[in-house]
């Protein structure tokens, strides 16, 4: 059992989503996995284990921001086993065409992490998703008859930025969206040997400023599971 996580040995799949909303990770498995069972609430971090389609999926709670998402992507690799790691998680848009609800795939995540620079002493990291689990999640879009924008957003330490206008410089070079989690799973899939990939649905445009409810954003995001779900089962 890990400090963060009440969870025995065998208790998690290889394969696990990984929502920051703990009430995202019910949902999803209430909704979508069969005789799904809890096995950790430490800090309100709900986890739970079933199968999707015949196979074993977990899905794990991690909070907001990198250090919060680092502990549990640590614990969860190198105390249960986990193999392969999807966040589903949501995001703000900083490009006028990527719009409310739309479907983000993060290739890359760019960061101003000081987190990240401090593991790297100042030097900059190149994270980025596995390409098995970015193939085959391109590939069930496609066959789900949907539409995913695909490339870099970046990971932020800061959600109220004392910069209003920090975001335009990421955008004049093409990053799609602003998140909180994606560097942080990158780096430490590659630290440890696992295969990583953050999924996102817009859930607010700062560029227009339109945005979803929290609720909104705990139950209607069921696209982004649904890919993320289906990758997990073929990865």
């Amino acid at each position: 059992m890990s400090i963060h996580i009440g969870a025995e040995k065998g208790a998690i799949a290889s394969r696990i989503l990984l929502p920051g909303d703990p009430l995202r990770a019910r949902f999803i498995a209430e909704n979508y996995l069969d005789d799904a069972s809890c096995y950790n609430e430490v800090r309100g971090m709900y986890g739970y284990t079933g199968s999707y389609k015949g196979v074993p999926i977990s899905v794990q709670g991690t909070g907001m921001g990198m250090p919060s998402h680092s502990i549990y992507v640590h614990e969860l690799i190198n105390y249960y086993g986990a193999k392969t790691l999807i966040r589903v998680g949501s995001c703000g848009s900083i490009q006028e065409s990527v719009r409310i609800r739309d479907l983000v795939m993060a290739l890359s995540a760019s960061t101003n992490s000081g987190m990240l620079a401090q593991r790297f002493n100042g030097m900059g990291f190149a994270a980025t998703a596995s390409w098995n689990l970015a193939s085959h999640a391109a590939k069930l879009t496609s066959e789900m008859g949907l539409e995913m924008k695909v490339g870099s957003v970046l990971s932020s330490d800061s959600f109220y930025d004392e910069n209003p206008e920090s975001w335009k410089l990421w955008a004049r070079y093409g990053v799609l969206a602003v998140e909180m989690e994606a560097a942080a799973l990158y780096t430490l899939a590659a630290r440890f040997g696992a295969e990583a990939l953050c999924l996102l649905t817009v859930s607010d445009s700062i560029v227009t400023g339109d945005e979803t409810t929290s609720e909104e954003r705990e139950k209607t995001f069921t696209q982004m599971m649904e890919v993320a779900l289906e990758t997990a089962k073929r990865a």
